[in-house]
Formats: structure tokens, C-alpha cells, sequence
């Protein structure tokens, strides 16, 4: 059923307008790039900060409110371009290993920081200017900054599609 949705929206004029314009899917691409510095670099920071590793002296709420609002146009700069890539070209992506672990983990950073901002984040006036943040702040801190280095790491592995586990093309989904 997955693979009939994406090979549908391979067959729209638009999808393939994209997928055949000279430098629509490069730009795409760049702008994805960029925006994932941006997010990297500011996400990075802020989980550091929870994680104890970085920016103590500062209080949490000062880097929270210091660095999510560009992260955030980041974020949304990325999401946008990320699924427009998956537009293009979606039957290069859907049998795809590395896109599909990038995938699986963008899952956990985002169920990471829900748990975080739902729970955690709740008693931040009691631990605000500490320099080091409560056991499960910091863990999720952690949790945040190894699964963003994932994230990189696997959507750049995304471009050599012939490197994955054998078990993986053992289902037949092979590049």
C-alpha cells in the first residue's frame, strides 16, 4: 500500500515537473542543506545546554527563547524542502534504507522533544538557572543530540542507496 502511494504521487504533472526541472530539485536540495546547518547548529547548542555540556551560565529559558524562534524557521525551511524532495522523487526514496532510518529517527526526536516540552520542561522555574539541568532533561538533551547526528549522518547516506544491509535487500526493497 506505501509503495502505491508513493509511485502515485510519482505520476503527478507536478511531481514530475519537479523531478525534470533543470535546477528545481538542486535547489531544493540546497536549501535543505542550509537549513539543516541552521537547525543542527541551534538544536545542537540547545540540547548541549539541557545535556550540562554547554551554555551554563546561562538560564535555560534565556537559551530557549534566544534560539527557538530561528530554529524554528529552520525547521520549517527543512520540513518543506525535505518533502519536496520526496515529491520529485519519490520511487528513489521509498526503497531507499537510509531514508527510511532517517525517517524512523525524525520519529524519535520529535516523540524526544514532545515528551520533553509536555513533561520535563513543566518544573523548568525550579532548575531554570542551574548549570546543570535535572537527570531527565539532560537525557533528553542526549537522546536529542545522538539521534540529530543520525539524522545527518543517514540523510547524507541517502545519496549512496547500494550501501545497506543485506537483510534489507533481502525484502526485496534494494535500491
Amino acid at each position: 500500500m506505501l509503495r502505491e502511494l508513493f509511485e502515485w504521487v510519482e505520476a503527478f504533472p507536478s511531481s514530475l515537473s519537479l523531478r525534470e526541472s533543470l535546477n528545481g530539485y538542486v535547489y531544493c536540495l540546497t536549501a535543505h542543506v542550509a537549513s539543516m546547518g541552521l537547525v543542527a547548529g541551534l538544536i545542537g547548542f540547545w540540547d548541549m545546554r539541557l545535556a550540562g555540556l554547554a551554555l551554563r551560565g546561562i538560564r535555560v529559558t534565556k537559551v530557549q527563547s534566544g534560539l527557538f524562534p530561528l530554529m524554528f524557521v529552520g525547521l520549517g525551511i527543512n520540513a518543506i524542502t525535505g518533502i519536496l524532495m520526496v515529491y520529485a522523487q519519490p520511487m528513489r526514496y521509498y526503497p531507499n534504507f537510509w531514508f527510511w532510518m532517517k525517517m524512523g529517527m525524525l520519529v524519535v526526536v520529535a516523540v524526544n522533544a514532545a515528551y520533553f516540552h509536555m513533561n520535563i520542561e513543566k518544573s523548568v522555574d525550579k532548575w531554570d538557572s542551574d548549570p546543570i539541568a535535572p537527570l531527565q532533561a539532560r537525557v533528553a538533551g542526549y537522546v536529542s543530540l545522538a539521534f540529530w547526528f543520525g539524522i545527518i549522518a543517514t540523510g547524507r547516506m541517502v545519496a549512496y542507496s547500494g550501501l545497506v544491509p543485506q537483510w534489507w535487500l533481502d525484502l526485496g526493497l534494494g535500491s
